[in-house]
């Protein structure tokens, strides 16, 4: 029985990619912030170093690691930093992705190339690698893969990317039959318009995503923070390969924005 006194992730271990700002961000604060030690990645230095001293700041337990993880050697070296640092590995958000806008007819190879090695070939790498760590520990663990509602409705100038976010739902329905006998659950979730440091520099983001958003506003790094914590947490141990959509009822009438 946990003691109701304790933080929710109290002694637990976690690592979250992607998370120099944002959403990733987010979600590594508040698992610091409830008792979690997490290593947070980014592949630029100074935007990991500078969240996880912001995080330290706040009173959590965190370290950076800066690193490219559609990387196998890299994605090795962040969960070895984990064990050395911290003694185990219980928790992995699979964040880190790139969008590239583009027109399906002249869509470039090389864009092609750099979606799928990190929002594919990056994602199953680390999951694979996270979960080997996770079945040698022999108490199982929490995964959760960020996916999106483009990997649902269509999106213009987003196939490949969409395509790649619809894939990562189905690898985590694939691992359900290979991960639950390890005790690791697995699941999605899948964020619409989200107010962060890139959208922001977009004028009429919020404006536009305000009218969409059937709830009348875009979302926030903290909506989807919160689903993804839920996910991670005891309270969903019974509950695996499944996708929560956290977009404000976009999905359910899909209106696009204008050109």
């Amino acid at each position: 029985m946990s003691d109701k006194n304790m933080p929710l992730f109290a002694g637990k271990v976690g690592i979250v990619t992607g998370a120099g700002q944002g959403i990733g961000y987010e979600i590594a604060r508040q698992l610091a912030l409830q008792g979690a030690s997490v290593v947070l990645n980014d592949i630029s230095v100074s935007l990991a170093e500078k969240a996880a001293e912001r995080i330290v700041n706040e009173g959590g337990k965190c370290i950076a690691f800066a690193g490219n993880v559609s990387v196998l050697a890299e994605i090795e070296e962040m969960v070895s930093l984990a064990i050395r640092t911290y003694g185990k590995l219980d928790l992995a958000v699979a964040n880190a992705g790139i969008t590239l806008f583009g027109d399906f007819l002249t869509y470039p190879q090389d864009d092609l190339e750099k979606v799928l090695q990190l929002n594919l070939v990056g994602t199953f790498l680390l999951t694979q690698c996270v979960s080997r760590q996770m079945a040698s520990q022999g108490h199982g663990g929490r995964i959760v893969l960020m996916s999106s509602v483009t990997g649902h409705q269509a999106h213009k100038g987003l196939a490949a990317y969409g395509m790649t976010k619809a894939a990562l739902e189905m690898l985590a329905k694939s691992l359900v039959l290979e991960l639950s006998p390890l005790h690791i659950t697995i699941n999605t979730i899948a964020p619409g318009a989200t107010l962060t440091e890139r959208t922001l520099s977009d004028p009429g983001y919020v404006e536009t995503w305000s009218a969409l958003t059937p709830t009348g506003r875009p979302g926030m790094p903290s909506d989807v923070a919160n689903a993804t914590l839920f996910f991670l947490s005891p309270e969903s141990g019974h509950i695996t390969g499944q996708n929560l959509m956290v977009d404000g009822g976009w999905t359910s009438v899909s209106p696009n924005p204008p050109e």
